[in-house]
């Protein structure tokens, strides 16, 4: 039973600097948790391309963008066409997936799968990894230069980047992070496009 699971971001690797860094840390299943598999400007790391390439290779892959996913298909956590982050994360769906996640520990060392190379511009870290982290689980980013980063250590960047001082008198930590996650949740979450069909329904553009 594994006691980590670890989270990298394809970003514009080599299918075989990808693999490379997955053995480096004994990684023997990918849980991709993109809403949408395919990559235009990385079409190596495509659904289909990436499950092939990993099994080669001897490491498992499980597609959890439906549950795990940024773009949720459940209306209702969209506000004026933004993703909310603590609504998704109350889905029954979500909840399934963490299940998923902490029944895979058993049997694999699991690394969670999206595209972008720094967790905390990735709901991977934002939303996944924090509600892992609430069940106890221990947490390492691969970072693309191949270092770890603990979860811990990229929550206390966080913190600094929304500039947000660990030495607050009058709030504690948890209070800054819960404030930190919120914010960059709405920073990073998907926005829907809309169609000028849907504009015009709306009257917007008159």
């Amino acid at each position: 039973m594994s006691d980590v699971v670890y989270t990298i971001g394809h970003s514009t690797h080599t299918v075989e600097k990808f693999i490379e860094l997955l053995r480096q840390y004994g990684v023997t299943a990918v849980a991709d948790v993109r809403s949408r598999p395919y990559s235009r400007m990385n079409p190596q790391f495509n659904r289909e391309a990436i499950c092939s390439r990993l099994k080669e290779a001897g490491i498992a892959y499980v597609f959890l963008g439906r549950a795990l996913g940024a773009r949720p298909e459940d209306r209702s956590c969209y506000e004026s066409g933004k993703v909310q982050f603590d609504c998704l994360a109350r889905t029954p769906q979500f909840a399934a997936g963490l299940e998923r996640i902490l029944r895979g520990m058993k049997k694999h060392v699991i690394a969670l799968m999206c595209a972008e190379k720094d967790p905390l511009t990735c709901h991977r870290a934002i939303l996944i990894c924090r509600h892992l982290a609430k069940r106890g689980v221990r947490i390492a980013h691969i970072l693309e230069d191949g270092r770890l980063e603990s979860h811990d250590d990229a929550s206390s960047r966080l913190l600094r980047e929304e500039g947000l001082s660990e030495h607050d008198l009058f709030r504690t930590r948890k209070e800054l992070l819960d404030e930190a996650y919120m914010r960059r949740g709405q920073q990073i979450a998907y926005v829907e496009v809309e169609t000028a069909e849907e504009q015009k329904t709306r009257g917007v553009g008159r």
